[in-house]
């Protein structure tokens, strides 16, 4: 197989991914059906905003993601729009607008600790959407942005539960490290490369606890038990 049709995330599995798809358009669908449930083609507002499609790929691709965690996908999609709807507000050029929407967006759910991408989306919507959704102004944030992240995560934690997943993430228990790794080694190790890794601190911790494990039972000639708690880690 080629090797651009390879998975292009660490851990992932084919089955576990289609299990994937199945929750993302299981519980999308559920989602537009309960929110249809709302007046909101009264009042010219979507069912469901397109942000949300991004916000099912995070949930149900990669439950582990820190940027895919229920706090994120309420927080992050809610005040994003709440920014994009100030942004429309306060300035009247549009281009303008939409980049300081998107740019305050970031700012906002880094400070909040919910920093998810489609919420860069729904600020952007905010904007550029129709005269229905300019017309709800902060009421936009909330029906149908709050209403639609709500009801997405509920059904991905129902769906992960039962999969077998962890959702809200939970890091797996690991042994004691091999060759005393500390987290500060791993801190400064981040703080070398300069990036910043979609990945939380302790789960790379678990992880490369694992890894030495692994490799000082190679060196001894002899196997460790590869069994762990799940983790969402193990879905995608």
């Amino acid at each position: 197989m080629p090797s651009f049709f390879k998975p292009i995330l660490a851990g992932a599995q084919w089955p576990a991914r289609l299990v994937a798809c199945l929750g993302a358009a299981t519980c999308l669908a559920l989602t537009f059906l309960v929110c249809a449930r709302l007046p909101l083609s009264q009042a010219d507002l979507p069912i469901i905003v397109a942000p949300l499609g991004a916000s099912a790929v995070l949930v149900f691709a990669v439950p582990a993601s820190p940027l895919a965690q229920p706090w994120p996908v309420i927080g992050g999609n809610i005040v994003s729009a709440l920014v994009g709807v100030a942004a429309y507000e306060a300035i009247p050029q549009t281009a303008v607008a939409a980049g300081v929407a998107v740019g305050a967006a970031i700012l906002v759910m880094s400070l909040l600790r919910c920093l998810h991408p489609p919420g860069g989306a729904a600020a952007l919507t905010a904007v550029i959407g129709s005269p229905g959704i300019h017309a709800a102004g902060f009421g936009f944030a909330l029906v149908p942005v709050g209403i639609n992240s709500l009801a997405l995560v509920g059904l991905g934690i129902c769906y992960h539960r039962l999969t077998r997943h962890s959702y809200p993430h939970r890091v797996a228990t690991t042994a004691t490290p091999a060759a005393g790794l500390h987290a500060a080694d791993i801190d400064a190790a981040l703080a070398d490369l300069h990036e910043t890794f979609d990945i939380a601190p302790a789960d790379l911790d678990a992880l490369l606890t694992r890894a030495e494990a692994h490799a000082e039972a190679r060196r001894r000639g002899r196997a460790i038990s590869t069994s762990a708690p799940p983790t969402g880690t193990s879905a995608p």
